[in-house]
């Protein structure tokens, strides 16, 4: 499940980069202090981004992996 959550993290953190590049322009007005192109600030909501993922991933694994697999399988 971790690797499943963080996969699309991978996949969606490029993607994600390259549309805030695209429109880092256009929000340039609201944005103050901050150059449009502020690597740093990129890499900080990529990290970000990515600690959220990875605790919004690990709690439910834990939790299904307490669970017993028989009690599991005649509950359905």
């Amino acid at each position: 499940m971790l690797k499943h959550g963080l996969r699309l993290t991978g996949i969606g953190a490029p993607i994600g980069l390259i549309v805030a590049n695209a429109t880092a322009e256009t929000a340039s007005g609201l944005l103050f202090g901050v150059n449009p192109a502020d690597k740093l600030t990129y890499l900080a909501v990529i990290a970000l981004l990515a600690i959220l993922s990875l605790v919004a991933c690990y709690l439910p694994a834990r939790r299904a992996s307490r669970i017993d697999p028989m009690l599991a399988l005649r509950q359905d």
